[in-house]
This record gives C-alpha cells, structure tokens and sequence, in this order.
C-alpha cells in the first residue's frame, strides 16, 4: 500500500474516533496530541489486515482526560457491572485499577471468556460489529491500554513524543508513526519490513515480546536466534515468581489476555506477593 493511501486512511480513521466522542474540549486536543503507530502502519505497507490502531498520547495532561473518560464512559454502558474502576497517576505512568473480588484484573463489556487461542480471540471479539452499541466504546479497560471497538486500541502504559515511545518498542519493524499530518516511515523499520525480519530493540515487556513473536512467524516473518537471546537476557533481570511483577508483564499491551490466568491464582499460592511457580503451572495447563 502507498504511503499516500495509509495516510488517508488513519487520518480518516483518527477523525471517526475523534468525532465519536461527545467531550468538546478533550475532543479539540486530541489531533496535535495523539500519535498513531505500532502494527498497524506494518501491515498496510505489506498489504496485510490490520487487527487494531495504537494510539499513544504525546503528553500526561491529556492522557489522563482520556482516561478519566473512557472510565465514565464503560461505567455508563454497563451499568450493571459490579466493577470497581478507578486509576492511579503516579509520576511516571498512569495506570487503570480494576477490582473484581479484591483482585486487580481487567474490564470487559460483556464478561468475554476466552477459549483456545486467548490472542486470536481478542482480536476477533473486539472487532466484531453490534449494532445496538456505540462504534469506538469502550470494550476491554486493562492497566495499561483501553481498547475500544472498531479496532482503536489506546495506550495508557507509555506518552510522550514519538522517540520517547518508541524507546519502549520491542521490534523494529513497528516504529512507523502518524503525528499530526506527517506520517513517519524510518529506514530500519522499512528495511525490516521488506525482509520480514523480528529486530528486537529492547522493552519493558520482554515476556509479551517472547509471545508476540508467535503472531509473527504466522504472518511470515522470521526471527534469528540472537533476537531471543537479547528477549532472554532482558527476561531473566525480572522476577516473575513475584506477582505484581508478573502481573505488570502479562496484564500490558498484547497479553491482556492473561487477565483470567492471574485471577485464578488463589490466596494459599501467594505468601508476600510471591507465588509458587508449580501451582500456576497447572492453572496454564488448565486455560490452554
């Protein structure tokens, strides 16, 4: 796909969004303060589908109105829900809190479960159309992203311009970007492309970056050995087996779906926030 046509299409992708939402003065910064990046661009450079559009945020102001609407918004489209949502602005990051029988876990519209493949099925659900809903709601509200329907998927977890972002990016062949009206395609990130292969730069998630690696060679990329060793070196500077670590790494980005695992983990597995690793084991073997 040309790159005039990626243009026209995320600009009218971000303007439908925009327009859906019935804040006039969060709706007015939502143009110079958004950025579009991640997957999405990749796939329309290779002609491929795109699953759903990162939105990122260039400053904390904003994102925490985001925030603070798509919260107000979820709880007035499920009223019945018995969720406690609230989030945390800490100096460094905010964050989505939500409570369901005193464990922090994730929010979903219509308490979606998840079957044999947690990841294809997200995406699927997210995207499917319903009629009798509002397009770009609220869908799923995890710690870290607010994915909406209609394929918009809006990044909590990182702000700032689009270095700063990109600095927590995992592969290169995802750092192309929209601000504004420039849309952005590096060099690196179109020769990975073009070669169809996972450049592993660094992340604050090398465990999801691991899993991600799946949904890529199914698309066709290809991925050297050094690429997981950098994954692994990184990994092993966490301690999974302490929960909120784990939780921070599995409940971010692409692996919301691990939401459901981390809520079966009864209180006898966790002695101060530590959890035995034998005792979840047998909960994964049980979801997958």
């Amino acid at each position: 796909m040309k790159a005039k046509t990626i243009k026209t299409i995320l600009t009218t992708k971000r303007q439908e969004w925009i327009k859906s939402i019935d804040d006039d003065d969060l709706r007015g910064k939502l143009f110079k303060d958004t950025i579009i990046t991640g997957g999405c661009i990749a796939s329309m450079l290779l002609d491929e589908p795109v699953n759903d559009y990162d939105i990122y945020f260039t400053n904390k102001t904003t994102l925490v109105k985001v925030v603070k609407y798509y919260i107000q918004k979820f709880k007035q489209l499920n009223p019945g829900s018995e969720l406690g949502i609230t989030y945390e602005d800490t100096d460094d990051r905010v964050t989505i809190k939500v409570r369901r029988s005193s464990r922090e876990s994730m929010a979903s519209e219509d308490g979606f479960n998840f079957t044999d493949d947690p990841y294809e099925d997200l995406e699927t659900h997210a995207e499917a159309p319903n009629q009798e809903k509002p397009k770009y709601r609220p869908v799923y509200l995890s710690a870290n992203a607010i994915t909406l329907s209609d394929k918009i998927q809006l990044v909590i977890r990182f702000y700032g311009d689009p270095e700063t972002i990109h600095s927590n990016y995992d592969f290169e062949h995802c750092k192309c970007y929209m601000h504004r009206t420039n849309l952005v395609l590096p060099a690196k990130s179109l020769e990975a492309l073009l070669t169809k292969e996972l450049v592993y730069t660094g992340s604050k998630y090398p465990l999801a970056s691991i899993i991600r690696t799946r949904k890529f060679i199914k698309r066709g990329f290809k991925i050297n050995a050094g690429q997981y060793l950098k994954m692994a070196l990184q990994l092993n500077d966490l301690d999974l087996r302490h929960l909120p670590t784990l939780e921070d790494q599995l409940i971010g980005m692409d692996a919301v779906y691990f939401a459901q695992i981390l809520a079966a983990i009864p209180p006898e597995a966790k002695i101060n926030d530590r959890i035995d690793s034998y005792y979840v084991i047998g909960i994964i073997n049980r979801f997958f």
